[in-house]
């Protein structure tokens, strides 16, 4: 990795922020998450009030980064072969018969996941394989998906009607979790000015894009910052020597294992953005916040007291900052 390579990272990573922040309005930190859990070679799984731009955001992203794109609405009656694709009686024009697989919208590099706690844990639990193997199987037959591939989830607000909450397990699979809050006073007025326009297109290329995933991969994990990583990553749970202290009286459950590989991930990202080639602590403070925030599970105090899992997450990054990095 030389300087020229981080340079060209940053140039595409910027094309991309502006071509993405040209249809959605007052949400640049929430883009810049979504690239970074991209090319981290993760998923993304994005919650707020209805009408908040969920859905427009991932669509304004499938269209700068030019790749191949499927939307799957999640309903109640939404099935697993919906999601996946089914094998089904075919007859040729010998008159001979044989099963043929029609492949399901998975089968796609960009998926829109709309509203998955709309649909039953059952075709929830569809998207599992594919999102950890990157493979989908049905029947004895194993079909490999296309590179990159990457999931954007939305859904509604915990609690809301219709819902059925996503497993801890398949939340988990998730590299992020990204909450729109609602815009302020100057993001509304810019929306009331803007026009519905067509997209403007691809501002990378898919080599770039390719060139941009191994890059990553290449930054060096420091000492440090797996030592920090590990620390954030055990201070979320209760019962601890690390606990945080708002860990040990409101979680039940901390981040799993896979947080640890996700703040080290993410925090490549923003290393190669600083224009460094090396991890440091910063970079995984910095990941901290949208990677845990789903991985947090409240006790039965949290929930009636209504605590948020960002203020446990800031006294965790505070407690590891205090530790010297």
């Amino acid at each position: 990795m030389n300087a020229d390579e981080i340079k060209a990272f940053q140039e595409a990573f910027t094309r991309l922020e502006r071509a993405i922040g040209g249809s959605v309005v007052g949400r640049g930190e929430e883009i810049r998450n979504l690239l970074a859990a991209f090319f981290a070679g993760g998923h993304v799984l994005i919650e707020s009030e209805p009408g908040l731009g969920k859905t427009l955001l991932a669509k304004a992203f499938s269209a700068a980064v030019g790749l191949q794109f499927a939307r799957v609405q999640f309903t109640p009656d939404l099935m697993p072969a919906d999601i996946t694709g089914t094998n089904i009686f075919v007859e040729n024009a010998n008159g001979g018969r044989r099963f043929e697989f029609r492949k399901g919208p998975v089968f796609t590099q960009v998926l829109l996941a709309d509203e998955i706690t709309r649909a039953t844990p059952k075709t929830q639990s569809a998207l599992l394989e594919a999102m950890q193997e990157r493979r989908v199987t049905v029947g004895a037959q194993t079909y490999q998906l296309a590179e990159p591939f990457f999931v954007i989830a939305t859904q509604p607000p915990s609690g809301s009607r219709g819902t059925y909450p996503l497993p801890e397990a398949q939340v988990d699979r998730f590299l992020m979790k990204i909450t729109l809050d609602y815009p302020d006073d100057s993001a509304l007025r810019e929306i009331g000015r803007r026009r519905i326009h067509d997209d403007a297109g691809a501002a990378v290329s898919l080599d770039e894009i390719l060139r941009m995933l191994r890059l990553v991969r290449e930054v060096q994990l420091t000492e440090r910052a797996s030592v920090g990583a590990a620390r954030m990553v055990l201070a979320s749970h209760p019962g601890r020597a690390e606990s945080a202290e708002l860990s040990g009286r409101y979680v039940r459950y901390g981040a799993s294992p896979r947080a640890a590989q996700a703040l080290v991930l993410a925090g490549k990202v923003f290393a190669l953005l600083d224009g460094r080639r090396e991890l440091s602590m910063r970079d995984i403070l910095d990941a901290a916040m949208p990677c845990l925030r789903h991985r947090i599970l409240l006790n039965f105090e949290g929930t009636i007291e209504s605590v948020r899992t960002e203020r446990i997450i800031n006294e965790i990054v505070e407690s590891v900052k205090c530790c010297g990095e």
